[in-house]
């Protein structure tokens, strides 16, 4: 079997923690918000079967620490470009779940990539309802209210405590920089990079992902040449985590088309 070495790669005065596991032509592994290595250990272990996986903690998450400005996605993805031209890996495969499909994307737009797999991936904006941006804009308001009657820094930490009441889970986790972070990446478009990937790309998804809803995957699957589409029923966001094998079986005959 297999065993996963844990090394890092300094980029750009970051530490950047990564695990290597298995031999043979390289692929990428790029997890989504709020994970690290150990949520795609399951997936480097089947890629390890015939490649080498090479799996990274993003910046802010796991061992790799925080970048030193609100990051988006570009950022990110410029990090991975200089990883992968460190590592002197040419024409890797990437895989990329929920915000790691994000960077996939856009490092796929405009570099030699082997293969694509977005497993669960962001990069289409959501449909918001009314309410949404009335809560917005309420929120907006609140916010400038706050900030005449508390003062700035009172009124800052005050905005900090409800954001994390109001935000999604993974927004009340997250630090005050990261959540800035969070705010920005949601909200970037993808779609118009979407045609210029290149490489074979397939789509692994789970049918009752609200995260990253089927309408997401099948908007991609039309924009992104020759993508094709594999969903699983039952499963959700962590499609990968809910039905392991046959994301393994799936993933392993993509690995050696």
């Amino acid at each position: 079997m297999n065993q996963s070495e844990s090394f890092t790669v300094e980029i750009d005065s970051i530490p950047v923690h990564c695990t290597r596991q298995g031999s043979g032509a390289p692929v990428l592994l790029l997890h989504g918000w709020g994970c690290n290595t150990d949520t795609m250990a399951s997936i480097a272990a089947t890629v390890a079967q015939t490649n080498t996986a090479i799996s990274v903690d993003f910046p802010g998450f796991g061992l790799t620490p925080e970048p030193d400005s609100v990051w988006g996605v570009e950022q990110y993805t410029r990090l991975i470009e200089k990883l992968a031209k460190k590592l002197g890996l040419q024409c890797p495969t990437l895989i990329g779940h929920s915000f790691g499909g994000r960077v996939s994307i856009v490092y796929a737009s405009r570099n030699a990539t082997d293969k694509v797999i977005l497993v669960d991936a962001a990069g289409v904006p959501p449909i918001r309802p009314i309410k949404y941006y009335f809560k917005v804009y309420s929120y907006k308001l609140l916010k400038r209210l706050t900030l005449l009657i508390y003062g700035k820094d009172k009124g800052t930490r005050r905005i900090q405590q409800m954001q994390a009441k109001r935000g999604s889970a993974d927004y009340a986790a997250a630090s005050p920089r990261m959540r800035a972070i969070l705010s920005k990446v949601v909200n970037e478009d993808l779609r118009p990079l979407m045609p210029s990937i290149e490489a074979p790309t397939l789509l692994i998804w789970g049918e009752n992902d609200t995260a990253t809803p089927m309408r997401d995957a099948r908007i991609m699957e039309k924009l992104i040449p020759g993508a094709a589409l594999v969903s699983f029923p039952g499963c959700g966001h962590y499609s990968f985590l809910d039905n392991p094998r046959q994301f393994a079986a799936v993933l392993n005959s993509f690995l050696k088309s």
